[in-house]
């Protein structure tokens, strides 16, 4: 073809602003996928909607392509889940996360408890500790690293199966907080171990054999082989972790304050606030799927009363512990701390119109 000569070539024509080459380019805008939205969407929308590639919701709107042993696994695990839902896309992070937001949130968060553990070593903070606490800490605190890393695999596993990317989203970033809580624990035990040697040596042999603990062990054993990415949401993140959750981030934080730990109970209380956070995005995927499907109750509430029992017995046990524990220091906390517990995890299921096992 001479120069100048445009015979052959195809011409884009502009529709809408919208190019098109001899029909090869469909028309459609930036975010096609987010126009039934009928409004701009947020950066919320635009970075967490339609990221997996194998849900057929993603932008392929395909399952896996090849036959890979993978496929098996996440068709009996994920799409033949007893949940089930129209669209799971429909769900939404009450905080709307974005792993930009996530890191400014955390940023703010570890500027406060990298001052409080700089305080403690600036000022001879562990030197005044009372004898009761520097027992109780290893043997109730210490080993807690353990059954930690057992919620941060699991909601790593519930990312991974998730059949949303938003789902995927907000069960990684928890991983990352069961990490973050993890971490500053096994910090706060090294900063101990400098003024007392040998300090809380023991946390694996406490937690594989100590009896307070062995409640908790099967609980999470037996999480970390549910392979079901809804079942082993409802057991985590509905049963297991608002009862641990609140028994460690809370009574165990205003029993430290009591024992003249106050600066563990403020670092508690920052990890509190990752927490809440799990709890408000579980209730929001729960509420979803429920309007979604009537059945979907039904199959939730039938997995709480199968992992309630469990996990409340591991919980009073420890419940007992505390309450031992403010007898022998006649500490102005509350007693009956299983029924507190009780109340308050009602109150939870309640908000999402569920309950604990009978």
């Amino acid at each position: 073809m001479r120069r100048g000569d445009l015979r052959g070539l195809t011409i884009p024509a502009i529709n809408d602003g919208a190019l098109s080459f001899g029909g090869f380019m469909p028309q459609q805008k930036t975010y096609w996928h987010l126009l039934q939205q009928k409004r701009m969407p947020s950066e919320y929308d635009i970075v967490t909607s339609k990221l997996l590639c194998y849900t057929g919701e993603g932008f392929t709107g395909k399952r896996f392509e090849l036959d890979v042993p993978l496929k098996d696994w996440y068709r009996r695990y994920q799409e033949e889940s007893p949940l089930v839902c129209s669209s799971w896309e429909k769900f939404r992070d009450p905080r709307e996360t974005t792993y930009s937001k996530y890191t400014g949130l955390q940023r703010k968060k570890e500027v406060f408890v990298d001052g409080i553990l700089d305080e403690i070593e600036l000022t001879g903070y562990d030197a005044h500790l009372r004898p009761t606490w520097l027992h109780i800490f290893p043997r109730v605190v210490a080993p807690f690293r353990y059954p930690g890393h057992g919620f941060q695999m699991t909601a790593s596993y519930i990312g991974q199966m998730a059949p949303s990317g938003r789902i995927t989203i907000v069960a990684t970033l928890q991983s990352a907080d069961e990490m973050r809580r993890i971490q500053r624990i096994a910090y706060r035990i090294r900063q101990l171990q400098h003024l007392y040697p040998g300090f809380a040596e023991d946390s694996r042999s406490l937690w594989q054999t100590d009896s307070m603990w062995q409640p908790l062990r099967e609980v999470v054993e037996k999480l970390l082989v549910t392979y079901d990415w809804a079942e082993s949401f409802v057991g985590l993140n509905l049963v297991l972790k608002p009862l641990i959750d609140e028994l460690f981030m809370n009574y165990l934080s205003e029993l430290a304050v009591y024992e003249d730990d106050y600066l563990l109970g403020q670092i508690f209380y920052s990890l509190s606030e990752d927490c809440l956070w799990h709890r408000q995005w579980s209730e929001s995927l729960v509420r979803m799927a429920m309007e979604d499907n009537a059945h979907n109750r039904d199959t939730i509430q039938r997995w709480i009363n199968q992992w309630h029992p469990l996990a409340a017995g591991a919980v009073h046990t420890f419940a007992s512990l505390i309450e031992n524990t403010l007898e022998r220091t006649r500490t102005p906390l509350p007693r009956h701390i299983g029924e507190q517990l009780d109340i308050y995890y009602r109150k939870y299921l309640g908000s999402m119109h569920l309950e604990p096992a009978a």
